[in-house]
Order: structure tokens, then C-alpha cells, then sequence
């Protein structure tokens, strides 16, 4: 390539740099940081041609003790080797151990005494306030011949010694028994539990978590067995469920999969309006009525009955059970699919379930199909529980619960129908598209919370609904960074900022993504691109990222770099505005005198070392002849009074941005003009790519400006916009404040 000598012109608008502090390299290839491509991962964020991964299928049989509450299990478990390499040992999580006395969870749990206390709060600080004996019970571990296998129980975890290697492409059939006590959900804010309703001495079982499972095994890290500490979620292994529940024969269960048996366990008339309920796709059919509900809380059967459900290609398995269950359903259509959308809440519940719960799921399932997939199950649920939103494949456990009257006001309507919106969300990630919840929170709890967002939007337009916005972020952006941790961190090590990090940042940045930075039709096909590449499969982050990239030809190795692996925030300063005017100067190209105003090859007016203002009228400048060769060999095609007389008359503008938060953004100009009309104009991020922290451009402009202002709807989560303007709006002291009020 031939060696250019560029002369910088002011007028050119290009941009002019300051000394610059230390380089960070905010624009530099996460190359280094991710994980190297490989057979299993490519490139380009794809599973590669040589990807696997483990399966584990279930057969169990399970009993519920109203009584005693206690949940008695055994089950078969078929565990198949993809791997390329033999196994000796397979782990499995033993989650209900995390509430044992002496679980790693308990012990490394901190707080501090204060002058006063909440009874219930005294938990949260390690102090013992119930007699709840938690855990499993491992009655047995054997294999298909019912011969003992050694294992070990290490916390939240167990070891399992197989009596010789597994070999790729063989499978190993082992049988567990156990059993544990459920928990009072009111008592232990875990995910699962039941709540007791003293008015009729009834209960509704939520049971998650409730059997011994695989962990996964993977080409990324061989056993994923982190312990279970209470923040990070689980990462699990896709397989066939085949479930026998034995409850009292007058509750009704949802449960993930689809039901085996209706005629053993349902009467003649709730088997006709199930049936009706699967061919009807404009309005709900009640199987379970709200006053035969009420007659059922009178009686307590001593009956007992067995509900058996199969599920296929899932990755956990889920049940909610009562006699309490008012049974609503409608189908829905997604492609050449028609899902059944079911909901379970107690009389406590309405009117605002029976009216909203359903409705809600099958928004749910038409907007994110929509945006990702077609949803492939054939059915999903929503049950209604007191104070915990949880997700599980076709069913998930929600709140939102009216007054005692039926009331309920507009915050209780939003708060229902974001968590059914968000929990019936999760079947798309990452009940599908299989993250590790414990390691990468924010790519399930993230990715789920900007389409719960998107969802609502769409759907409720009435709801003010913020999840997703930029502007909900912002106060934890601006906060102490010393106690922040980036998004990429772990859950368990995410101190206050589990909540921040893991579900609204990432949101907000997919809707940055979206809206300003990639635009919706780019962001929209790399996104379903992610979604469908992954589903039934297990993603890393590394694939995200790189997916999003290769199916929308955007290098956004800069964003993830500042959103997911730092603290920094966005705050940008319009730190200076110049106004100038050429000045009015002409050439007469045969004799090149000067005519009107001065000679071309005149030297920068001085009055260029003056600041202007917008009160104060441009500043002029003079505009020099081009000298001779100093483009080298490259002759332009304009020529210099072309130029000039292009520039006659116009405005132009300096801007210096000083980028104060570290975090690297688009800049968006809205510029008011005198006659009263707007302009937006957007900069993309790589304005910053020189200078991370100072940056100075030229705009030419046919009209006058009066403002100038910088992220004007404040989309790109500026923490500070006092400094965006100009001219400076004089700042209002508190004490301004209150005189006013």
C-alpha cells in the first residue's frame, strides 16, 4: 500500500485527539479471554462437528404424606456415555442438602447483630430458628442386579463408584432410594416447599429439587459439581422422565411432562372438559371449578392415587399437588404446535389468576417462539405459590396473590404477570438452551428478563414496564464499585449484586444491543440464530458472544468486554461546543488573488483561539490553499474553492466528549435548531477506539444550533446527565429546592 501524508482539516469533521491516560485496550479481540475454538465449539459460537454431550434418563416412583409431609422416592437412573473418554465415577446433586445444619451454605453464612431485628431475619444471619431437620435420607444406592455401589456424600454432592470404567457409547443402570421431609416455604425462602392454610387445614406441595440428579459432564470442565450454595441455580443433563406420584386420591397435580393416566385419576366430566380445553384456543375451559374446589377442602380423602406423567428431552422434573387446585386450560398455537397452556392456584388466588394466569402463558409462548423457537413441549403450566417465582421444564411455581376481599391493586397485577411471564420464560432458556445457572446466572436469568421485558411491552402496552430499560439499571451502575463484581462472575460470588448482575444489567444490555447498537432486525436474527443453535444443548458463554457476532458482521468484542467483564459504567461529558463559520473568502483561480474577505493561503484567523458560545455567534476561520504534494501522490478530486464554496455559509460545530466512566458507549446527539426543529444523530462506539477517554469531532450543519445535548432519551445508561448539555444548565442546589416546595 502506498504511504498517504494525510493533512488534518478542521472542517473535514474528523476527529481530533488529546493526550490520552493509560490505554486499556477496550477495544482489543477477547481472543485471549475466551476459551480457544475447538472441535466441540467452534468458531463462530456453533456446537462443532465433533460436539456431545451426556444423557441421563429417569424412571421414578414417588409417595407424598399429607400427614407427615415427608417425600418417599426411588428411582432408576440410565446414564449414557457420549463422551469420547471412559468414566469411573459419576457425580449427582443432592440439593435438599443445603438445608442440613452442617451444609457449607449454613456455615459460611455472615451477618451482624443490630439493635433491633426482624424474628424472621435472625435466619439470614446464621442463627438456628427451626427444628426443621433437613436433607436426604439415602436409603440405598445399587445397581440393575440390586448389587450395593460404594459412594460418598460430600455436602451437596455424591459420588457414585462404578464397579468398572464406563466406555463411550455404553450406558450404566443404577437404582436410588431416598427420602427427606418438605419444608414449609413460609419458614425457608427456598424454591420448593408447601404453604399451609389454616382457614381449611389444607396444602399446596411445590416440589423442586426433590430427587437425586446427574450432573452434567461436559467437554468444557469434565464434572460440573460445584456445591449448591443457594444463589447458583443448577446445570443439568438432558433425558426421558417416566414419574408415578402417589398422592390422596382428591388432589389434583401439574407436573412436568404430560399426563399418562386421566382416566385413573381424573372423573368422567374433568376428562371431557380436558379434552375440550385442547381443541379450544379462544378462551379458558375450567376443569376444576372454583366451587368444587371449595368442596374438596372440606373432605380429606384417605384414598390414595397414582399420577403418572412422561416427559421427553428434559432437563429436570417438577410437581405441585392439592386438593386446594382450581384447574384452568386453553391451547395455544405456535407453528404447527398447540401447546396446552394449564394453570393450578387455590381459591386464595382469584379473581386475579383465573383471569390473568393462562392469558399470560400464552403470551408467553407466542412471543418468545416468536423470537427464538418454536416452543416444542405439549404443554406448560402455572401454579400459584405465596412468595417465590421458580422455573422447572412445562411447569413454574408464581406469586401475586389479590386481598382477602379479591382487590388487588395495579402493582399486584404487574407483579403477577411479569413472574408468570418471566418463570413460563425459562422453558426458552435455560430449560432448552441449557446454560450452567450456577456458573453463568446471566445467561438464562439475563437473557430470560430482556424477553420478559419485550413480552409485556407487546402485550400489556397499558403496564408502565420497566424490566429491560435502560433508566432501571442506572442507580446501580452509579453505585460503590468496590463492593460491585463484573456479570461474568460466578452466582454464589456475586455478594448484593446477584439480583443487579445476573437479571437486570444483562437485560438492559441486550436491549442497548438491540435498540442502539445493532438495531432490531440484526440483533433479532443473531439472537434466534444463538436460541436455535443451542436448544437442547448446553452453551457457554464464549457461544453467545461469538454468535451474536458471526450472524450480524458487528465486532462487539468491546461491549462484552466492558458490559460483562467490568464494573465500569457510562458517563459521558459534552465537556466543550465551538461554533464556527468559514470565513467569507474567494479565489480567482486564474490570477489566485484574494477577492472578498482575504487570499486562500492565508494563515488561521486568531479568532479561532476564542471560545465560542451560542450567545456570543460563531467564530470565524480562514480556510488555507491546500500547499502543493501534501496528499503525496493521491490528488484529490475536489478542488480547494470547490471545498470552500461547499462550506459557504454553513455551521459548524466542535464537540469534546470526555469519557469519564470508563465504559466505552455510542454517542447520541440530538441537536436543537434555531427555527425549533431536531435532529438525532447517532456515533457508533468505535468513535472511542483511539482514545478511550477523550475524543473531539466536527459536525457541519445548514442551520443553527441553540442545544446540543448528549444521550437525550437516555438510552445508553449515561449515569450522570447533568454534564450532557450545552449550553450548561445552571445545576439547582438543595437549597434552590426547598425553597420551591
Amino acid at each position: 500500500m502506498k504511504k498517504l501524508i494525510l493533512l488534518s482539516l478542521l472542517f473535514i469533521g474528523v476527529i481530533a485527539f488529546a493526550q490520552t491516560p493509560a490505554w486499556q485496550g477496550k477495544f482489543e479481540q477477547l481472543d485471549q479471554t475466551l476459551p480457544t475454538p475447538n472441535s466441540y465449539r467452534n468458531s463462530a459460537g456453533a456446537p462443532g462437528a465433533n460436539y456431545w454431550q451426556q444423557r441421563a434418563d429417569y424412571v421414578i416412583d414417588v409417595e407424598v404424606n399429607d400427614d407427615t409431609h415427608v417425600l418417599t422416592g426411588k428411582e432408576t437412573i440410565t446414564y449414557h456415555n457420549n463422551a469420547p473418554e471412559p468414566l469411573t465415577y459419576l457425580w449427582l446433586q443432592l440439593d435438599q442438602n443445603i438445608l442440613k445444619r452442617n451444609s457449607i451454605s449454613r456455615q459460611s453464612q455472615g451477618g451482624r447483630v443490630r439493635d433491633s431485628i426482624a424474628a424472621k431475619s435472625l435466619s439470614y444471619i446464621g442463627v438456628e430458628t427451626s427444628d426443621y431437620q433437613g436433607g436426604y435420607t439415602i436409603s440405598s444406592v445399587t445397581d440393575a442386579a440390586a448389587n450395593k455401589l460404594p459412594y460418598i456424600i460430600n455436602n451437596t454432592m455424591m459420588r457414585i463408584d462404578l464397579p468398572a470404567p464406563l466406555k463411550s457409547g455404553e450406558k450404566f443402570v443404577f437404582n436410588i432410594s431416598w427420602n427427606y421431609t418438605e419444608y414449609d416455604r413460609m419458614v425457608f425462602n427456598e424454591r420448593g416447599g408447601y404453604e399451609y392454610f389454616p382457614a381449611d387445614g389444607n396444602y399446596v406441595y411445590t416440589f423442586a429439587q426433590w430427587f437425586p440428579r446427574m450432573c452434567v459432564f461436559d467437554d468444557y470442565e469434565g464434572w460440573q459439581n460445584k456445591q449448591f450454595l443457594g444463589n447458583g441455580e443448577f446445570a443439568l443433563v438432558f433425558g426421558n422422565y417416566k414419574v408415578r406420584i402417589t398422592v390422596p386420591s382428591d388432589h389434583i397435580i401439574g407436573a412436568t411432562g404430560w399426563l399418562q393416566n386421566p382416566k385413573e385419576v381424573l372423573t368422567k366430566e374433568q376428562q371431557e372438559r380436558f379434552e375440550t380445553a385442547r381443541k379450544t384456543f379462544d378462551k379458558q375451559t375450567w376443569i376444576v371449578t372454583e366451587e368444587e374446589a371449595r368442596k374438596k377442602e372440606k373432605v380429606h380423602s384417605k384414598k390414595k392415587s397414582t399420577w403418572e406423567f412422561h416427559a421427553e428431552n428434559v432437563r429436570d422434573f417438577a410437581f405441585a399437588s392439592s386438593r386446594k387446585f382450581i384447574w384452568d386450560a386453553q391451547a395455544v398455537r405456535v407453528g404447527d404446535k398447540t401447546p396446552l397452556a394449564q394453570s393450578l392456584y387455590p381459591k386464595e388466588g382469584n379473581p386475579l389468576w383465573g383471569k390473568e394466569s393462562t392469558k399470560a402463558i400464552k403470551n408467553t409462548l407466542e412471543v418468545y417462539s416468536s423470537r427464538t423457537f418454536d416452543y416444542p413441549y405439549p404443554t406448560a403450566f402455572s401454579v400459584h405459590a405465596a412468595n417465590q417465582g421458580m422455573e422447572y421444564p412445562m411447569i413454574c411455581f408464581n406469586y401475586g396473590r389479590p386481598d382477602k376481599d379479591g382487590k388487588y391493586s395495579p402493582r399486584v397485577l404487574e407483579g403477577m404477570l411479569g413472574v408468570v411471564v418471566h418463570e413460563v420464560g425459562h422453558n426458552f432458556f435455560p430449560m432448552i438452551v441449557n446454560n450452567d445457572e450456577r456458573q453463568s446466572t446471566w445467561m438464562d436469568e439475563g437473557l430470560n428478563s430482556f424477553l420478559e421485558g419485550e413480552t409485556i411491552r407487546e402485550r400489556y402496552p397499558e403496564l408502565d414496564y420497566k424490566t429491560g430499560l435502560p433508566e432501571t439499571i442506572i442507580p446501580f451502575m452509579k453505585g460503590n464499585k468496590n463492593v460491585m463484581r463484573p456479570v461474568i462472575a460466578t452466582a454464589d460470588n456475586q455478594a448484593n449484586n446477584h439480583g443487579p448482575n445476573g437479571y437486570d444489567k444483562p437485560a438492559v444490555s441486550l436491549t442497548l444491543l438491540r435498540t442502539t447498537i445493532m438495531g432490531p432486525e440484526l440483533f433479532d436474527k443473531a439472537f434466534k440464530e444463538y436460541a436455535q443453535r443451542w436448544a437442547f444443548k448446553h452453551p457457554k458463554a464464549a457461544d453467545f458472544f461469538r454468535t451474536m457476532e458471526d450472524a450480524s458482521a458487528i465486532d462487539l468484542d468491546w461491549f462484552w468486554r466492558g458490559w460483562y467483564y467490568t464494573t465500569d459504567n457510562v458517563d459521558l461529558t459534552l465537556d466543550e461546543v465551538k461554533w464556527y463559520k468559514v470565513k467569507n473568502t474567494s479565489v480567482d483561480p486564474e490570477k489566485n488573488v484574494k477577492v472578498k474577505g482575504g487570499d486562500l493561503n492565508a494563515q488561521k484567523s486568531k479568532s479561532t483561539d476564542k471560545v465560542a458560545d451560542f450567545s456570543n455567534g460563531p467564530q470565524e476561520f480562514t480556510v488555507i490553499k491546500t500547499p502543493e504534494n501534501a496528499y503525496g501522490d493521491f490528488k484529490s478530486r475536489m478542488d480547494d474553492k470547490a471545498i470552500l464554496d461547499k462550506l459557504q455559509g454553513k455551521n459548524i460545530y466542535e464537540l469534546t466528549l470526555v469519557n469519564k466512566g470508563g465504559l466505552v458507549s455510542p454517542v447520541i446527539i440530538e441537536w436543537t435548531f434555531k427555527d425549533g426543529s431536531k435532529e438525532i444523530e447517532r456515533i457508533p462506539a468505535e468513535i472511542w477506539r483511539l482514545n478511550e477517554t477523550k475524543v473531539i469531532k466536527t459536525f457541519v450543519k445548514e442551520k443553527e444550533v441553540v442545544n446540543v445535548v448528549i444521550d437525550p432519551n437516555k438510552e445508553t445508561v449515561d449515569v450522570n446527565v447533568e454534564d450532557n448539555a450545552f449550553p450548561r444548565k445552571p445545576a439547582v442546589s438543595k437549597f434552590d429546592e426547598l425553597k420551591k416546595n
